[in-house]
Protein backbone atom coordinates (compact mmCIF):
# COMPACT_ATOMS: atom_id res chain seq x y z
CA UNK A 1 0.00 0.00 0.00
CA UNK A 2 0.87 3.52 -0.43
CA UNK A 3 3.92 4.39 2.47
CA UNK A 4 1.32 7.14 3.87
CA UNK A 5 -2.06 5.60 3.02
CA UNK A 6 -4.80 7.14 5.15
CA UNK A 7 -3.19 10.56 5.62
CA UNK A 8 -5.07 13.76 4.49
CA UNK A 9 -3.17 17.10 4.08
CA UNK A 10 -5.03 20.41 3.26
CA UNK A 11 -2.63 22.29 1.41
CA UNK A 12 -2.41 25.87 1.35
CA UNK A 13 0.59 26.51 -0.56
CA UNK A 14 1.83 28.71 -3.34
CA UNK A 15 4.92 28.84 -5.56
CA UNK A 16 7.68 26.43 -4.14
CA UNK A 17 8.59 25.81 -0.69
CA UNK A 18 5.49 25.25 0.48
CA UNK A 19 4.50 22.66 -2.70
CA UNK A 20 7.49 21.11 -2.50
CA UNK A 21 6.87 19.76 0.98
CA UNK A 22 2.96 18.55 0.15
CA UNK A 23 4.15 17.08 -2.87
CA UNK A 24 6.76 15.07 -1.33
CA UNK A 25 3.61 13.73 1.48
CA UNK A 26 1.30 13.23 -1.92
CA UNK A 27 4.31 11.44 -3.83
CA UNK A 28 4.69 8.83 -0.56
CA UNK A 29 0.20 8.41 -0.97
CA UNK A 30 -0.93 10.90 1.35
CA UNK A 31 -4.30 12.20 -0.29
CA UNK A 32 -3.34 16.20 -0.65
CA UNK A 33 -6.43 18.49 -1.51
CA UNK A 34 -4.41 22.16 -2.61
CA UNK A 35 -6.92 25.01 -1.61
CA UNK A 36 -6.55 27.40 -3.36
CA UNK A 37 -7.77 31.63 -3.86
CA UNK A 38 -9.56 32.24 -6.78
CA UNK A 39 -7.02 33.60 -8.74
CA UNK A 40 -5.38 30.48 -8.33
CA UNK A 41 -2.06 29.66 -7.04
CA UNK A 42 0.77 32.17 -8.42
CA UNK A 43 2.39 29.64 -8.93
CA UNK A 44 -0.13 28.49 -12.07
CA UNK A 45 1.24 31.63 -13.46
CA UNK A 46 5.38 31.27 -13.58
CA UNK A 47 5.76 30.41 -16.90
CA UNK A 48 4.10 30.69 -20.12
CA UNK A 49 -0.06 29.90 -20.26
CA UNK A 50 -1.91 30.75 -16.50
CA UNK A 51 -2.72 27.41 -15.05
CA UNK A 52 -0.64 24.78 -16.94
CA UNK A 53 2.69 26.08 -16.82
CA UNK A 54 5.97 23.39 -16.53
CA UNK A 55 6.34 25.32 -12.96
CA UNK A 56 3.51 24.46 -11.58
CA UNK A 57 2.84 21.00 -12.62
CA UNK A 58 6.45 20.53 -11.68
CA UNK A 59 5.35 21.18 -7.70
CA UNK A 60 1.94 19.53 -7.98
CA UNK A 61 1.93 16.53 -9.35
CA UNK A 62 -0.50 13.91 -7.84
CA UNK A 63 -2.81 16.54 -5.62
CA UNK A 64 -5.84 17.94 -5.84
CA UNK A 65 -7.52 21.39 -6.31
CA UNK A 66 -9.99 23.26 -4.99
CA UNK A 67 -11.22 26.94 -4.95
CA UNK A 68 -11.94 29.11 -2.20
CA UNK A 69 -12.65 32.81 -1.17
CA UNK A 70 -11.05 32.79 2.30
CA UNK A 71 -11.90 36.49 2.42
CA UNK A 72 -15.58 35.72 1.72
CA UNK A 73 -17.07 34.41 5.75
CA UNK A 74 -18.43 31.53 3.60
CA UNK A 75 -15.23 30.54 2.04
CA UNK A 76 -13.50 30.68 5.43
CA UNK A 77 -16.33 28.57 7.09
CA UNK A 78 -16.06 26.57 4.42
CA UNK A 79 -11.90 25.55 4.92
CA UNK A 80 -12.67 25.33 8.57
CA UNK A 81 -15.54 22.76 8.10
CA UNK A 82 -12.89 20.90 6.13
CA UNK A 83 -10.26 21.24 8.50
CA UNK A 84 -11.52 18.05 10.60
CA UNK A 85 -11.56 15.62 7.54
CA UNK A 86 -7.56 16.09 7.19
CA UNK A 87 -4.61 15.65 9.58
CA UNK A 88 -2.45 18.37 8.30
CA UNK A 89 -2.89 21.82 7.26
CA UNK A 90 0.02 23.38 5.41
CA UNK A 91 0.25 27.34 4.33
CA UNK A 92 3.64 29.25 3.36
CA UNK A 93 2.05 32.58 2.76
CA UNK A 94 3.66 35.95 3.64
CA UNK A 95 3.71 37.30 6.99
CA UNK A 96 0.10 38.37 8.44
CA UNK A 97 -1.43 36.56 5.79
CA UNK A 98 -2.85 33.84 7.67
CA UNK A 99 -3.54 35.92 11.26
CA UNK A 100 -5.22 38.37 8.26
CA UNK A 101 -7.76 35.43 7.70
CA UNK A 102 -8.26 34.50 10.92
CA UNK A 103 -7.22 31.14 10.04
CA UNK A 104 -4.42 30.19 12.55
CA UNK A 105 -3.22 27.54 14.35
CA UNK A 106 -5.67 27.77 17.86
CA UNK A 107 -8.76 28.65 15.31
CA UNK A 108 -7.77 25.64 13.39
CA UNK A 109 -7.16 23.33 16.48
CA UNK A 110 -10.81 24.10 17.54
CA UNK A 111 -12.15 22.39 15.56
CA UNK A 112 -9.83 19.49 14.48
CA UNK A 113 -8.06 19.15 18.11
CA UNK A 114 -5.91 15.97 16.10
CA UNK A 115 -4.55 18.82 13.34
CA UNK A 116 -0.96 19.27 12.51
CA UNK A 117 -0.42 22.76 11.92
CA UNK A 118 2.69 23.18 9.80
CA UNK A 119 4.47 27.01 8.57
CA UNK A 120 6.67 27.84 6.48
CA UNK A 121 8.73 31.30 6.87
CA UNK A 122 11.59 33.41 5.27
CA UNK A 123 12.52 33.99 8.54
CA UNK A 124 10.58 32.19 10.81
CA UNK A 125 7.14 33.78 12.91
CA UNK A 126 9.74 35.60 15.85
CA UNK A 127 12.92 37.71 15.32
CA UNK A 128 13.75 41.29 14.15
CA UNK A 129 13.09 39.67 10.58
CA UNK A 130 10.01 37.91 11.09
CA UNK A 131 7.92 40.30 9.45
CA UNK A 132 10.21 40.30 5.93
CA UNK A 133 9.12 38.52 3.10
CA UNK A 134 11.29 36.22 1.46
CA UNK A 135 11.75 34.00 -1.44
CA UNK A 136 14.75 31.45 -2.09
CA UNK A 137 17.32 33.91 -3.12
CA UNK A 138 16.92 35.62 -0.38
CA UNK A 139 16.75 33.00 2.23
CA UNK A 140 19.83 31.51 0.42
CA UNK A 141 21.42 35.38 0.99
CA UNK A 142 20.66 35.18 4.60
CA UNK A 143 21.38 31.17 5.54
CA UNK A 144 25.43 32.20 3.67
CA UNK A 145 24.91 30.35 0.48
CA UNK A 146 25.82 33.35 -1.50
CA UNK A 147 28.93 34.25 0.98
CA UNK A 148 30.69 30.82 -0.24
CA UNK A 149 29.74 30.89 -4.18
CA UNK A 150 31.68 32.35 -6.58
CA UNK A 151 35.32 33.17 -7.65
CA UNK A 152 37.66 34.18 -4.98
CA UNK A 153 38.39 37.81 -6.36
CA UNK A 154 34.46 37.95 -7.59
CA UNK A 155 31.45 39.40 -5.71
CA UNK A 156 29.40 36.82 -3.98
CA UNK A 157 27.13 34.83 -6.29
CA UNK A 158 24.06 32.80 -5.59
CA UNK A 159 23.98 29.17 -6.26
CA UNK A 160 21.34 28.02 -9.33
CA UNK A 161 19.38 25.39 -7.04
CA UNK A 162 16.74 26.44 -5.15
CA UNK A 163 17.70 24.86 -1.50
CA UNK A 164 15.57 27.54 0.10
CA UNK A 165 12.37 26.61 -1.43
CA UNK A 166 12.53 22.98 -2.30
CA UNK A 167 15.46 22.25 0.49
CA UNK A 168 12.67 23.48 3.11
CA UNK A 169 10.00 21.94 1.84
CA UNK A 170 11.92 18.65 2.05
CA UNK A 171 12.73 18.78 5.89
CA UNK A 172 8.95 20.09 6.39
CA UNK A 173 7.66 17.18 5.04
CA UNK A 174 9.69 14.95 7.12
CA UNK A 175 8.57 17.10 10.28
CA UNK A 176 4.71 16.35 8.87
CA UNK A 177 5.41 12.64 9.19
CA UNK A 178 7.38 12.35 12.45
CA UNK A 179 4.08 14.12 13.77
CA UNK A 180 1.46 12.03 11.84
CA UNK A 181 3.33 9.25 13.26
CA UNK A 182 3.12 10.45 16.97
CA UNK A 183 -0.17 11.79 16.34
CA UNK A 184 -1.42 8.44 15.10
CA UNK A 185 -0.10 6.86 18.63
CA UNK A 186 -0.89 9.53 20.94
CA UNK A 187 -3.99 11.03 19.05
CA UNK A 188 -2.60 14.65 19.53
CA UNK A 189 -1.72 17.11 16.71
CA UNK A 190 1.04 19.99 17.19
CA UNK A 191 2.33 23.04 15.71
CA UNK A 192 5.35 23.15 12.91
CA UNK A 193 7.67 25.83 11.62
CA UNK A 194 10.43 26.24 10.02
CA UNK A 195 12.38 28.80 8.75
CA UNK A 196 13.84 28.66 5.44
CA UNK A 197 16.73 30.89 5.89
CA UNK A 198 17.24 28.57 8.85
CA UNK A 199 16.58 25.42 6.73
CA UNK A 200 19.33 26.79 4.05
CA UNK A 201 21.54 26.17 6.92
CA UNK A 202 22.10 22.78 6.99
CA UNK A 203 23.25 22.82 3.70
CA UNK A 204 26.16 24.33 5.24
CA UNK A 205 27.44 22.69 7.78
CA UNK A 206 30.22 21.65 5.64
CA UNK A 207 31.38 25.00 4.68
CA UNK A 208 34.74 26.45 6.56
CA UNK A 209 35.19 23.58 9.20
CA UNK A 210 38.69 24.76 9.53
CA UNK A 211 37.64 28.14 11.10
CA UNK A 212 34.06 27.29 12.26
CA UNK A 213 32.45 30.17 14.21
CA UNK A 214 35.69 32.07 14.16
CA UNK A 215 35.85 33.46 10.84
CA UNK A 216 33.79 33.77 7.43
CA UNK A 217 34.10 30.82 5.14
CA UNK A 218 36.07 31.79 1.65
CA UNK A 219 34.44 31.64 -1.64
CA UNK A 220 36.98 28.98 -3.75
CA UNK A 221 35.54 29.03 -7.07
CA UNK A 222 35.75 25.86 -9.31
CA UNK A 223 39.31 25.01 -7.86
CA UNK A 224 37.49 24.73 -4.36
CA UNK A 225 40.42 25.47 -2.30
CA UNK A 226 42.05 22.10 -2.89
CA UNK A 227 44.62 21.43 -5.40
CA UNK A 228 43.34 18.64 -7.57
CA UNK A 229 39.42 19.17 -6.60
CA UNK A 230 38.27 21.48 -9.45
CA UNK A 231 36.80 21.51 -12.68
CA UNK A 232 38.47 21.31 -15.64
CA UNK A 233 37.79 22.16 -19.61
CA UNK A 234 36.65 19.27 -21.90
CA UNK A 235 36.69 19.34 -25.67
CA UNK A 236 33.80 20.93 -27.03
CA UNK A 237 32.33 24.49 -27.39
CA UNK A 238 29.43 24.33 -25.17
CA UNK A 239 29.11 26.17 -22.02
CA UNK A 240 29.08 23.43 -20.19
CA UNK A 241 31.75 20.82 -21.31
CA UNK A 242 33.91 20.52 -18.17
CA UNK A 243 34.19 17.84 -15.71
CA UNK A 244 34.50 17.70 -12.01
CA UNK A 245 37.28 15.57 -10.44
CA UNK A 246 37.53 15.00 -6.99
CA UNK A 247 40.63 12.95 -5.82
CA UNK A 248 40.88 13.54 -2.60
CA UNK A 249 43.26 10.19 -0.93
CA UNK A 250 46.66 8.70 -2.13
CA UNK A 251 44.77 5.71 -4.23
CA UNK A 252 42.45 8.26 -5.67
CA UNK A 253 45.58 10.19 -7.07
CA UNK A 254 47.83 7.53 -8.24
CA UNK A 255 44.44 6.06 -10.23
CA UNK A 256 44.56 9.26 -12.01
CA UNK A 257 48.22 9.23 -12.62
CA UNK A 258 47.77 6.17 -14.29
CA UNK A 259 44.61 7.59 -16.39
CA UNK A 260 46.32 10.28 -17.33
CA UNK A 261 50.00 7.89 -18.13
CA UNK A 262 52.13 10.61 -16.23
CA UNK A 263 53.64 8.22 -13.13
CA UNK A 264 56.46 10.71 -13.68
CA UNK A 265 54.29 12.90 -11.59
CA UNK A 266 55.12 11.02 -8.42
CA UNK A 267 58.64 11.32 -8.67
CA UNK A 268 58.08 15.34 -9.56
CA UNK A 269 59.22 17.68 -6.72
CA UNK A 270 56.90 20.34 -7.58
CA UNK A 271 54.13 17.91 -6.26
CA UNK A 272 56.15 15.70 -3.86
CA UNK A 273 53.34 16.55 -0.77
CA UNK A 274 50.16 18.40 0.11
CA UNK A 275 51.91 21.41 0.78
CA UNK A 276 53.79 21.31 -2.50
CA UNK A 277 51.24 20.67 -4.48
CA UNK A 278 49.02 23.43 -2.95
CA UNK A 279 51.79 25.85 -4.02
CA UNK A 280 51.96 24.46 -7.37
CA UNK A 281 48.26 24.29 -8.03
CA UNK A 282 47.69 26.00 -11.38
CA UNK A 283 50.74 23.74 -12.98
CA UNK A 284 49.29 20.74 -11.56
CA UNK A 285 45.89 21.97 -13.13
CA UNK A 286 47.39 22.40 -16.48
CA UNK A 287 48.69 18.61 -16.27
CA UNK A 288 45.56 17.48 -15.99
CA UNK A 289 43.48 19.77 -18.21
CA UNK A 290 46.19 18.56 -21.15
CA UNK A 291 44.72 15.73 -20.56
CA UNK A 292 40.49 16.59 -20.62
CA UNK A 293 40.93 18.88 -23.32
CA UNK A 294 41.53 16.06 -25.69
CA UNK A 295 38.06 14.35 -24.60
CA UNK A 296 34.55 15.39 -24.52
CA UNK A 297 33.18 15.43 -20.85
CA UNK A 298 30.99 12.17 -21.69
CA UNK A 299 34.39 10.19 -22.67
CA UNK A 300 36.44 11.72 -19.59
CA UNK A 301 34.24 10.67 -17.09
CA UNK A 302 33.54 7.52 -18.26
CA UNK A 303 37.11 6.87 -18.16
CA UNK A 304 38.05 8.58 -15.03
CA UNK A 305 35.13 6.77 -13.03
CA UNK A 306 35.81 3.50 -14.58
CA UNK A 307 39.22 3.99 -13.11
CA UNK A 308 37.72 4.55 -9.60
CA UNK A 309 38.59 8.36 -9.45
CA UNK A 310 35.49 10.71 -8.56
CA UNK A 311 34.21 13.00 -10.93
CA UNK A 312 31.01 13.89 -12.91
CA UNK A 313 30.87 15.88 -16.28
CA UNK A 314 28.95 19.13 -15.81
CA UNK A 315 25.33 17.71 -16.61
CA UNK A 316 23.35 20.62 -17.98
CA UNK A 317 19.32 20.58 -17.85
CA UNK A 318 18.83 19.26 -20.94
CA UNK A 319 21.79 15.77 -19.68
CA UNK A 320 19.10 15.75 -17.06
CA UNK A 321 16.73 14.40 -20.06
CA UNK A 322 19.10 12.76 -21.91
CA UNK A 323 21.86 10.89 -20.27
CA UNK A 324 21.82 7.38 -20.20
CA UNK A 325 22.37 6.77 -16.57
CA UNK A 326 19.04 8.45 -15.85
CA UNK A 327 17.28 7.49 -18.60
CA UNK A 328 18.01 3.53 -17.40
CA UNK A 329 16.84 4.83 -14.11
CA UNK A 330 13.50 6.25 -15.14
CA UNK A 331 14.08 9.88 -13.71
CA UNK A 332 12.35 11.81 -16.13
CA UNK A 333 8.59 9.88 -16.40
CA UNK A 334 6.43 10.81 -19.11
CA UNK A 335 2.33 11.97 -17.80
CA UNK A 336 -0.32 12.80 -19.72
CA UNK A 337 -2.01 15.47 -18.85
CA UNK A 338 -5.75 16.28 -19.22
CA UNK A 339 -5.44 20.06 -20.74
CA UNK A 340 -2.24 19.90 -22.31
CA UNK A 341 -1.07 16.06 -23.19
CA UNK A 342 1.81 14.26 -22.33
CA UNK A 343 4.18 16.10 -20.21
CA UNK A 344 7.60 15.37 -18.67
CA UNK A 345 8.46 15.06 -15.43
CA UNK A 346 11.29 14.57 -12.85
CA UNK A 347 9.97 11.47 -10.75
CA UNK A 348 9.91 11.34 -6.69
CA UNK A 349 13.79 10.46 -5.80
CA UNK A 350 12.93 8.49 -3.34
CA UNK A 351 13.00 4.60 -4.50
CA UNK A 352 11.30 2.98 -2.13
CA UNK A 353 7.77 0.39 -1.57
CA UNK A 354 4.63 2.56 -0.69
CA UNK A 355 5.58 5.29 -3.14
CA UNK A 356 2.77 6.21 -5.49
CA UNK A 357 3.03 5.82 -9.71
CA UNK A 358 3.44 9.79 -10.48
CA UNK A 359 0.18 11.86 -11.70
CA UNK A 360 -0.45 15.00 -13.19
CA UNK A 361 -1.00 18.41 -11.48
CA UNK A 362 -4.70 19.26 -10.48
CA UNK A 363 -6.62 21.61 -12.99
CA UNK A 364 -7.58 24.86 -11.46
CA UNK A 365 -10.32 24.42 -8.69
CA UNK A 366 -10.83 20.50 -10.78
CA UNK A 367 -11.96 18.66 -7.30
CA UNK A 368 -14.01 21.64 -5.55
CA UNK A 369 -17.26 20.01 -6.01
CA UNK A 370 -15.99 16.29 -4.75
CA UNK A 371 -14.70 17.39 -1.94
CA UNK A 372 -17.38 19.37 -0.97
CA UNK A 373 -19.58 16.61 -1.61
CA UNK A 374 -17.51 14.16 0.21
CA UNK A 375 -16.27 15.58 2.86
CA UNK A 376 -19.26 18.09 3.85
CA UNK A 377 -22.01 15.88 2.12
CA UNK A 378 -23.22 18.54 0.31
CA UNK A 379 -26.33 18.43 -1.90
CA UNK A 380 -25.78 19.44 -5.62
CA UNK A 381 -27.73 22.77 -4.91
CA UNK A 382 -25.73 23.70 -2.11
CA UNK A 383 -22.90 23.33 -3.65
CA UNK A 384 -24.10 25.59 -6.84
CA UNK A 385 -25.36 28.37 -4.36
CA UNK A 386 -21.55 28.74 -3.47
CA UNK A 387 -20.18 28.51 -6.94
CA UNK A 388 -22.70 31.39 -7.80
CA UNK A 389 -21.78 33.31 -4.65
CA UNK A 390 -17.48 33.38 -5.38
CA UNK A 391 -17.38 31.81 -1.86
CA UNK A 392 -16.19 28.70 -3.96
CA UNK A 393 -15.18 27.97 -7.54
CA UNK A 394 -14.29 25.06 -9.64
CA UNK A 395 -12.76 25.79 -12.80
CA UNK A 396 -11.15 29.25 -14.44
CA UNK A 397 -9.46 31.67 -12.27
CA UNK A 398 -11.59 34.35 -11.58
CA UNK A 399 -9.82 37.97 -12.08
CA UNK A 400 -8.34 39.66 -9.03
CA UNK A 401 -10.21 42.78 -9.67
CA UNK A 402 -13.52 41.06 -9.11
CA UNK A 403 -12.42 38.56 -6.17
CA UNK A 404 -9.28 39.26 -3.67
CA UNK A 405 -6.71 37.07 -3.41
CA UNK A 406 -5.93 35.18 0.13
Amino acid sequence: MPALDGMRVLDMTQYEAGTSCTQLLAWLGAEVVKVEPPTGDPGRGVGAGMDHTQYFMNYNANKRSIQLNLKDPRGRELLLKLAPHFDAFVENYGPGAIEGLDIGYETMKAVNPRIIYARIKGFGLSGPYSGFNSYDWVAQAAAGTFSVTGEPDGPPTHPGPTFGDTGTGMQMALAITAAYVQQQRTGEGQFIEISMQEAVTMFMRTLGLMNWGKEPAPRTGIHHGQALVSTYPCKGDGPNDWVFIMPTTQSMWDALLTVLDRHDLLTDERFSNPARMAENRMALYEEVAQWTRQRTKHEAMEVLGTAGVPCSYVFDTMDLFTDPHLTEREFIQTVDHPAVGEVQLMRNPIRMEGVVPLQHSPLLGGDTEAVLRHDLGLSGAEIAELLGSGAAANGAPVPASSQQSS
